[in-house]
């Protein structure tokens, strides 16, 4: 449901609510907020709440600190693990200057932006993520460890998938919450586990995985564990990706995802340091099952871009390179101002790679373009771009190449 600002504070008055969390995130996606009480909610729809950003990353420094948080009341959920007795919700929010500008390296505001200039031709974007994730034991200090919650494999059952119970309560979370998980499963690796998200708008879906990690974290730790999101926690295991699904619609509902598809495959290179943060990302490149090269076909999963079967005559696309390290705001705006630009210059699609690139020879990988192979090469591709310069703000490629 969402709720207009009446509702909000109607809500909170007859709900018993104690806190209000103001949420929002740095330019790389870790979540942040502010708690206020009820008493001061109508001011932070009217003002907004003032924080000092000055520790938080690519909000600016210690110069011009002072920005204002507007929440928006379509996104209050309930957090259902506080106590009934005085409840706690949560509210994402616009991230201002003190005139009212905007901040520039808010990574909601630069999604909605991308949203709305796809709305303005008539198109529309829906997302879905699939999150991969590991559940470890903690010591007996509660401090994680590396060992797997279990030795299970790829979508066992219990006894075996001893993570079975720790999804469902996730899952059940999360609907409580308001949001749709559509599946879950046990992974490839020992204690890895998979819950995906049903497709929905840009926004939501981000909203959704910055949630999603929260609450992972948060009910892994209520049972005595540790979620690990990193894209490679065992060197030898298989990597944690964030798949991300995408369906395009244009005016009449035309189907445009040939051109999305080639718009991406067009720069995929120069947005991958936003899809792939971290060190660890590009140790999860190209080994067990992750893509390392720029190439598309239907169905087949050792390619960056599959187009899976359908039985309802639907078209959408997977993108297997990005990991959870990824800003989902950032990440998503990139994709579709990709996918824009590969509808405005009727980019072709190029040939399927109909072959398996995980066994292919080096003389056919030597005919496919290579996604960066470091952090440093992706930085390098990410500063370069002109791509990246027109939809990012400086800072936040600088904070970006600066890793």
């Amino acid at each position: 449901m969402k709720y207009t600002k009446e509702e909000v504070l109607q809500y909170v008055e007859e709900e018993d609510v104690r806190f209000i969390r103001l949420a929002f995130c740095d330019v790389f996606g870790r979540p942040k907020n502010i708690a206020i009480v009820p008493g001061e909610l109508k001011r932070a729809f009217e003002y907004g709440i003032a924080i000092d950003a000055s520790a938080i990353a690519g909000f600016g420094g210690e110069v011009r600190s002072d920005l204002f948080l507007h929440p928006d009341p379509s996104t209050l959920s309930s957090l259902p693990w506080r106590s009934e007795n005085g409840r706690v919700v949560r509210m994402f929010c616009t991230v201002t200057h003190p005139d009212g500008r905007e901040l520039e390296s808010d990574s909601r505001a630069i999604l909605r932006k991308a949203a709305e200039d796809a709305a303005f031709y008539g198109i529309t974007f829906n997302f879905g993520a699939e999150m991969e994730f590991y559940l470890f034991n903690t010591d007996e200090e509660g401090r994680p460890t590396k060992i797997p919650y279990d030795n299970a494999g790829y979508m066992d059952i219990a006894p075996d998938d001893k993570g079975e119970n720790v999804r469902r309560e996730i899952i059940l979370t999360l609907s409580q919450m308001g949001f749709h998980p559509e599946s879950s499963h046990h992974e490839e690796g020992p204690g890895q586990n998979e819950i995906d998200f049903r497709y929905s708008d840009a926004m939501s879906a981000a909203d959704n995985a910055l949630t999603f990690r929260s609450v992972v974290q948060t009910i892994a730790a209520r049972n005595g564990l540790c979620a690990d999101f990193s894209p490679k926690p065992l060197p030898d295991k298989a990597g944690s990706g964030m798949h991300v699904n995408i369906s395009v619609k244009g005016p009449g509902g035309a189907d445009m995802l040939d051109h999305v598809i080639a718009g991406i495959l067009d720069v995929i290179g120069d947005i991958t340091l936003f899809l792939n943060p971290t060190e660890s990302s590009y140790q999860r490149l190209g080994v067990n099952k992750a893509p390392a090269y720029v190439s598309w076909s239907a169905e087949n999963r050792s390619q960056l871009i599959r187009v899976p079967a359908s039985l309802d005559g639907s078209r959408r696309m997977e993108l297997r390179s990005p990991d959870a390290g990824a800003n989902p705001y950032l990440a998503f705006a990139l994709l579709i101002y990709a996918g824009l630009r590969g509808i405005e210059y009727q980019i072709p699609l190029p040939p399927s790679a109909d072959v398996n690139l995980f066994t292919a020879s080096e003389e056919v990988l030597g005919t496919f373009k290579r996604l960066p192979a470091t952090l440093q090469e992706a930085a390098a591709a990410a500063s370069a771009s002109q791509f990246v310069r027109e939809h990012l703000p400086k800072n936040i490629i600088d904070a970006y190449c600066w890793l």
